[in-house]
């Protein structure tokens, strides 16, 4: 990892909390309304509290989950920089996102983000914030830079071991909408985060509405075809399955995204695949057309009942991750399902 140049850094210590002064003046546009410039937020964040001296002018998302939270919120204007994308950026947030650099599309070196001059730099996982991602929490804290995680990846989920993680408790999506919240108070627009989670509640009810998939199984797949990430219980994909009354072929494991081989995924044989149609080049099979071409030919798999039957579900990586857009997960599986005649 490269060494950062600390000489561009402007931070205080102040009463022993690391409290930031803005680098560089930075846009405060925000629809006609000005961020708060007095009163610092302090937020519990993952076990760790942080402090934001005033509203952020210069934000890095190092995911795509924080990054379209941000997005939602309308703060383009106050972000320096966004990484790590799976997907093109949600529909209707193109032309914010085109406002805004992209320093990687996958996880950029520590100086990269540094070079950007954050006062405020939000993940989506803690392996984001964590040795071997960008940098440790510490790194940026040290510098005056405060960090925020989405609560969706460390509240109820051990991260201590190898792999995505572990789940504790089930994932609800009151932990996206306590992100949601939590970045408007910080930023200092919390109407905003009022009405996204109002229209996300409300989506989810519409989508709903009525439906029995109880007697239906799903399998989610989320990417690689030699050892493939298939979705356990209770992550992001446990809240769309749940809402839908459905069962998941592999609840019976609390991994987030256990690989599990191909002849294990045949005898589970679920009605419904959910497949993950990514656009980044990181594992193999990341597009949907891959991994499709896959099951229609693996010997292991073609036999199986969703297969021979094309059911399929196409989801946006983010749709399967713990974000905004598992709502349009459960929108689209819900749609899905109702067209197979798989719910009542």
């Amino acid at each position: 990892m490269p060494v950062a140049r600390p000489a561009r850094r402007c931070a205080l210590l102040l009463s022993g909390a690391l409290l930031l002064t803005a680098c560089g003046g930075g846009s405060s546009a925000d629809g006609g309304k000005s961020p708060k410039s007095s009163g610092a937020v302090s937020l519990e964040n993952c076990g760790r509290k942080v402090t934001i001296a005033s509203a952020p002018k210069r934000a890095v998302s190092l995911n795509q989950g924080t990054t379209e939270i941000m997005l939602s919120l309308g703060l383009a204007d106050r972000m320096v920089g966004t990484a790590t994308w799976t997907d093109p950026v949600m529909k209707g947030l193109e032309k914010a996102n085109g406002r805004v650099p992209r320093l990687a599309d996958d996880a950029p070196s520590f100086e990269k983000v540094l070079d950007a001059e954050p006062d405020f730099v939000a993940a989506s996982f803690a392996s984001t914030l964590a040795k071997g991602g960008v940098a440790p929490r510490e790194k940026f804290e040290e510098l005056g830079v405060p960090t925020y995680l989405s609560p969706a990846d460390c509240e109820g989920k051990d991260n201590s071991g190898d792999g995505d993680g572990v789940r504790t408790e089930p994932l609800t999506m009151e932990a996206v909408y306590g992100e949601v919240r939590d970045l408007a108070e910080v930023f200092g627009v919390e109407e905003r985060g009022a009405t996204l989670v109002a229209d996300l509640k409300a989506r989810v009810a519409k989508a709903t509405a009525g439906i029995d998939a109880s007697d239906t199984t799903v399998l989610y797949w989320f990417a690689n075809q030699e050892a493939p990430y298939m979705a356990g219980c209770c992550g992001a994909p446990g809240i769309i399955t749940n809402a839908l009354g459905a069962k998941n072929v592999f609840a019976d494991t609390k991994q987030e995204w256990p690989q599990i081989n191909w002849e294990t995924v045949a005898d589970r044989d679920p009605d419904v695949l959910v497949i993950g149609d990514l656009t980044r080049r990181s594992q193999t099979a990341e597009t949907a057309a891959k991994k499709i071409e896959f099951l229609e030919t693996n010997p292991a798999t073609k036999s199986m009942d969703a297969v021979k039957n094309k059911r399929y579900v196409l989801l946006s990586g983010q749709a399967m991750n713990p974000a905004i857009r598992t709502v349009e997960g459960v929108e689209k599986v819900a749609a899905a399902l109702r067209g197979y005649g798989l719910a009542r």
